[in-house]
């Protein structure tokens, strides 16, 4: 299908059943925005992946009609694939102040900053983006300066929510603008597009007030020093635990690159307030009465090498967890974070600190950003659009939300769930959904974007199951006879002092091998490491039950 009979157009290419690399385009005849480039990050399965991020193919094969990058918040998963987009499409970024802040400490490490155009925009910013005219409405989010878009267009009005929740007492004081959200709505809405993170939770979400109330509590009961882990872009959190240290007299330590960072920029811009003389560097707390310090770290997810990981098993170079402190964990747990979640938790427990853990209704110490079910239903009432769209969920919450959409009155018909890669079309007031677009996962290992695929994931999943097995052959190139070995090294399967009648029968086989394959006169180096392979192969796994990687190794002289 062309442009032409699709005018108008919306797709994913990150963010549909799943939590995390949010990437969605509208395109508009020869005119394409896309909305946030986030980064997700790998499971235990991805074996030295970094980082997740889209695939940008149909972007980078219709570059020229990219007119812009449009930031909805500064979150992880909204702006981590900046970086990496921006080596493939340099286009300008829209966002506000303080997630722009965020956006460049990230060119900062990858050098792009001088060659990046960013331009900051508000909630009464209005661009005109090739044929695609676009303004802006406040949304309540746990981090500042979030925006909802709205993309006016000859097919009509799309809405994007972004990330959002209906708070009348935001930390924060950025209220949802909700009349503005109402007259979008009187305005007309041919297609809503909305987050679903929280679309199976009943009721509302509820206040970040109610955790300034809870923090304050426990600082005052806590005995020694107090550690509180949250996400480091949740400013709002952070300001509640400095206000909660003022009441109570404590000084103030932050651990973590990204804590400092991100509260740095937050100090800069004028969106968090720290009493002079209250922040302190980490290495004056150990000098310090334990009564009088709270420490704020990273690491609420349980990563590996996030502060308050290092803490729990006693590496951390400068502060140290005694009996008796107090660790806060103020976030809950991302699903897929629990064990390493826990494994911490424990580790805590043991050191002696009085932990204070579990979901944040249950300890009071954080609230969802995303809006519940009813956050939902009223962003729907007030914008009461022909079409609807859920994103930014697993398949379930995608599910739930069109579920809530119908009991506000949107034709079942007329809501659409798709996948990354699906695109929605619309033209003379109708939807369709019939064609797809390249999508799908881009795997970020070290410095190389995009290099590691499925066999080389392959390879790293055989070694860390079975290991590895070389086998060295030299081969006089005259005579075609083995000159020395075979000998056989093994990494990861078998230790070789215990496995010695095991590897002697491996060097016979491999001995074996090679003088059939002179008899039978094939030289080819090729062929006979795939012989040795799967003779091997075949005698190990009868032996062990396992497949090692098996690497033949042929020198001739």
């Amino acid at each position: 299908m062309t442009s032409q009979s699709n005018p108008l157009s919306f797709f994913a290419l990150g963010g549909i059943n799943e939590i995390g690399k949010n990437m969605y385009a509208i395109e508009y005849a020869e005119d394409i925005i896309v909305i946030d480039c986030g980064g997700k990050f790998p499971d235990e399965t991805l074996f030295g992946i970094d980082l997740i991020i889209p695939d940008v193919t149909y972007l980078e094969d219709n570059k020229e009609k990219v007119r812009a990058l449009i930031v909805t918040h500064g979150h992880e998963d909204h702006i981590g694939g900046i970086p990496y987009f921006l080596q493939k499409l340099n286009v300008p970024i829209y966002a506000t102040r303080f997630t722009l802040g965020l956006i460049e400490l990230k060119l900062d490490e990858h050098r792009l900053t001088r060659d990046t155009t960013l331009i900051p925009i508000d909630s009464e910013s209005n661009l005109e983006l090739g044929a695609i005219k676009t303004s802006f409405f406040k949304v309540s989010h746990s981090i500042p300066d979030c925006l909802g878009i709205v993309f006016h267009t000859p097919e009509g009005n799309v809405v994007h929510t972004g990330d959002f929740k209906f708070d009348l007492t935001p930390a924060n004081n950025q209220i949802s603008d909700i009349h503005k959200m109402a007259q979008i709505g009187d305005q007309g809405v041919l297609a809503l597009i909305s987050e679903s993170t929280n679309a199976e939770r009943k009721g509302l979400t509820p206040s970040e007030r109610i955790v300034s109330d809870h923090l304050h509590e426990a600082f005052t009961k806590a005995d020694g020093k107090i550690f509180v882990s949250t996400f480091a872009s949740n400013v709002n959190r952070v300001q509640q635990v400095v206000e909660a240290a003022v009441k109570t007299r404590r000084k103030l330590a932050l651990l973590g690159r990204s804590m400092i960072n991100v509260v740095n920029v937050a100090i800069e811009r004028g969106y968090l307030h720290i009493p002079d003389g209250m922040l302190i560097d980490a290495r004056e707390v150990e000098h310090l009465d334990p009564e009088r310090v709270v420490i704020l770290c990273t690491g609420s997810q349980g990563e590996p090498m996030a502060a308050l990981a290092r803490l729990a098993n006693g590496s951390y170079r400068d502060v140290s967890i005694y009996p008796g402190d107090t660790v806060i964990l103020a976030a809950s747990p991302i699903p897929g974070n629990e064990k390493d979640v826990s494994r911490i938790i424990d580790n805590l427990f043991q050191l002696g600190a009085n932990v204070i853990y579990g979901s944040g209704s249950s300890t009071g110490m954080h609230v969802s950003g995303h809006g519940y079910q009813e956050d939902l239903k009223l962003m729907l009432t007030l914008m009461k659009p022909k079409y609807f769209i859920p994103i930014h969920g697993e398949h379930r919450m995608l599910h739930h939300h069109r579920l809530l959409a119908e009991s506000v009155g949107v034709d079942r018909a007329n809501t659409f769930i798709i996948n990354n890669g699906d695109v929605v079309d619309f033209s003379n007031d109708v939807a369709r959904q019939t064609r797809t677009i390249p999508s799908g996962n881009t795997f970020v290992d070290g410095l190389g974007i995009g290099d590691v695929g499925s066999i080389v994931l392959r390879d790293r999943k055989q070694l860390s199951e079975d290991g590895m097995l070389v086998i060295v052959i030299t081969l006089s190139k005259a005579e075609r006879t083995i000159i020395s070995g075979p000998d056989t090294i093994s990494r990861g399967f078998v230790y070789a002092r215990e496995s010695e009648e095991l590897l002697n029968e491996v060097n016979h086989i491999v001995a074996k091998s090679i003088d059939e394959m002179q008899k039978a006169n094939i030289h080819r180096w090729n062929t006979m490491k795939q012989n040795i392979k799967k003779s091997v192969g075949q005698y190990l796994f009868a032996q062990t039950k396992k497949k090692p990687m098996i690497l033949p190794i042929i020198i001739e002289v």
